[in-house]
């Protein structure tokens, strides 16, 4: 697979934009951030293949955070290029007034609900402001769904819906074969956030687990993350981290057994310790998403911004999805 390496000091570090093409015709998948070191490597990249950003035709995006989205209005203004995300990031990538202050509305009150002192907050806000930047032009989208598929680059994508990190993220099985695109749904060395890093997905870490279920059952032979290298056992990745979220459940459990009933931001102290920038909103959020889950699952209950054990020796085998291999058909 044809990826350009990009820069990224702002997130999870380096990012991958993948090149499709057949002739004249050119795809990406992803764009990478809006900052100009990227732009510059992401119009090397492609220079050194003998294209400019006014060749691209089709823009394929995984999800609408700012690494993955933030060239893509900025190359559609060059190219005419059509940029296809799922319908619910859609609004999003098109920096649509209403659905940005919306997220922000629904941040500040999950902020709160979490206990997240006015200190960390204004930090976090200090973060965001000097970063807004890096979200770049806003696109023209085109929505897709599970189940789109698209012809772009000569190749043949189909959509499979994987919410969790984020309400539209999406993989893309290519030519309906043993590989994938699977942006940020799982990477190779870092776990994907689940909770703060898009606050409008409701019971996140079920929808993540759900997903991780989903790539292990189409049991890929490789996947090509949005950051870093590619990964050649996607299933065990999937069972890897699958694995890696009961343990912080356990964790969390842990936390309300030993030190009583506890908040979000009480809970990410416990598990992560002090938090600056972006993870701020990160680490609550990931505690929010277990204890959310467990609260479902009637293990916890919530008392005002707090939740309590009610099941002290709860048994977590039950709360994840079975994480096997599966088989394409």
């Amino acid at each position: 697979m044809d990826r350009i390496t990009l820069g990224n000091d702002e997130f999870e570090g380096r990012n991958n934009a993948y090149v499709l093409a057949d002739g004249d015709d050119l795809a990406l998948v992803d764009t990478g951030i809006a900052t100009a070191d990227v732009r510059d490597e992401l119009r090397e990249g492609l220079t050194e293949r003998g294209y400019e950003f006014a060749d691209v035709d089709d823009i394929v995006l995984t999800h609408f955070h700012v690494d993955h989205s933030g060239l893509a209005g900025e190359i559609q203004a060059a190219s005419d290029a059509t940029v296809y995300v799922h319908g619910a990031d859609a609004p999003l990538v098109e920096q649509d007034a209403d659905a940005v202050d919306a997220l922000e509305q629904r941040r500040r009150e999950y902020l709160d609900s979490w206990g997240v002192p006015d200190d960390a907050q204004a930090e976090l806000l200090s973060f965001l402001d000097a970063t807004a930047h890096i979200e770049g032009d806003p696109a023209d989208v085109t929505p897709i769904e599970d189940g789109t598929t698209l012809e772009v680059g000569g190749r043949r994508l189909e959509t499979v819906h994987a919410p969790g990190h984020a309400a539209g993220l999406c993989c893309f099985e290519i030519d309906g074969g043993d590989e994938a695109f699977v942006g940020d749904a799982i990477l190779p060395v870092y776990t994907p956030n689940v909770g703060g890093a898009d606050v409008r997905v409701e019971r996140p870490l079920e929808k993540y687990l759900t997903t991780l279920e989903t790539i292990a059952e189409r049991d890929y032979d490789r996947v090509w993350p949005g950051h870093r290298d590619p990964i050649d056992d996607p299933t065990g990745r999937a069972r890897t981290i699958a694995d890696h979220h009961r343990d912080r459940t356990a964790n969390v459990l842990a936390v309300l057994r030993n030190h009583g009933p506890a908040d979000p931001w009480t809970v990410s102290a416990h598990l992560f310790g002090d938090l600056e920038g972006i993870h701020i909103v990160h680490g609550p959020g990931e505690a929010y998403a277990h204890l959310d889950h467990l609260r479902h699952e009637g293990i916890v209950e919530r008392e005002g911004d707090e939740y309590r054990l009610l099941e002290p020796e709860a048994d977590l085998d039950g709360l994840a999805p079975t994480i096997d291999a599966g088989c394409r058909g």
